[in-house]
C-alpha cells in the first residue's frame, strides 16, 4: 500500500524538482525541447505498450476503444478550458505567458498529475510491483513542466518559496492519488480497470499531441524526431524488463 504512495510521489516529484532547477539554473530551451521530445516518445510508448495492451488483454476491444476515445475527448475539452484561462504553457519552457496564467498553470498541472498517478496505483494491483515504464514516462513528462512553471507564477508575483510550495502540493496530491487508485480500485472488475487504463491512454496521447510535441519541435528543431523515436524505443525496452 505504501509503495503506491511512494511511487506516485516519485513521479510527481519531477514537477517540484524541475521548478527548483528552473529557479536555480537557467537551462537552454534547446535542451528542454530535447527532454520534451524524449518524454513524448516514452509516454506514447507507455500508452501503447502498457496501458492499451493491458486494456485489450483484460477487457477486449470495445471497452478499450470506448475508454480511449472518452479519455482523449475529456482531456481535450478540459485542456481547451485551461488554455483559455492561461494554462496552455504548463508543459512549455517558452517565456511570454500571460501574467494571469499562474494559477491556471498550477490547476492544469494538477489535472495532468492526478489521473497519471491513479494509473501508477493501478499497476501495483496487477503484479504487486510498480510499472517502471509508467513511472519513468510520467517523471520525464513532468520535469519540463516544473522548469517552465516559474515563468507564469513569477509574473503573478509569486515568490520562489510560494512556487515551490505549489509544486510540493502537486507532489503530495500525486502520492495520494496513486494510493487512492490502489485502495479504491482494488476490488474493481478487470473490465473496469481495462476501461480506466484505456481512458488514461487516450488522455496521454491527447496531452502529448497538444502540449509536448509542438514545444519539442519549436525549441529543438528537426532533431527531436529522432530523440522522440529513442524515447519510444526506450519504452519498448522498459516494457520487457
Amino acid at each position: 500500500m505504501l509503495n503506491a504512495a511512494l511511487w506516485g510521489g516519485v513521479a510527481g516529484s519531477a514537477v517540484f524538482l524541475g521548478a527548483l532547477l528552473g529557479i536555480l539554473v537557467r537551462i537552454k530551451k534547446k535542451w528542454i525541447g530535447m527532454i520534451m521530445a524524449f518524454g513524448t516518445g516514452v509516454l506514447i510508448g507507455a500508452a501503447s505498450f502498457e496501458l492499451l495492451e493491458d486494456s485489450i488483454t483484460e477487457g477486449g476491444i470495445y471497452p478499450t476503444v470506448i475508454g480511449f476515445l472518452f479519455g482523449a475527448l475529456l482531456f481535450t475539452l478540459v485542456d481547451f478550458f485551461i488554455a483559455r484561462k492561461g494554462g496552455k504553457e504548463r508543459k512549455r519552457s517558452k517565456e511570454g505567458t500571460k501574467a494571469s496564467a499562474g494559477l491556471a498553470i498550477f490547476f492544469g498541472t494538477v489535472f495532468d498529475a492526478i489521473p497519471e498517478s491513479v494509473i501508477i496505483g493501478l499497476s501495483l494491483l496487477k503484479s504487486d510491483t510498480v510499472s517502471l515504464l509508467l513511472v519513468v514516462a510520467i517523471f520525464i513528462s513532468n520535469f519540463p513542466e516544473g522548469l517552465s512553471s516559474s515563468v507564469g507564477l513569477k509574473k503573478d508575483g509569486y515568490s520562489n518559496r510560494k512556487i515551490l510550495f505549489l509544486w510540493f502540493i502537486v507532489l503530495v496530491l500525486s502520492a495520494i492519488s496513486s494510493l487512492g487508485g490502489y485502495l479504491f480500485l482494488s476490488e474493481a472488475s478487470p473490465l473496469l480497470i481495462a476501461g480506466i487504463g484505456a481512458f488514461a491512454a487516450g488522455g496521454v496521447v491527447a496531452m502529448v499531441s497538444s502540449t509536448m510535441m509542438p514545444e519539442a519541435y519549436e525549441e529543438g528543431g528537426p532533431a527531436v524526431g529522432f530523440i522522440a523515436a529513442l524515447g519510444l524505443l526506450s519504452s519498448l525496452i522498459l516494457s520487457h524488463l
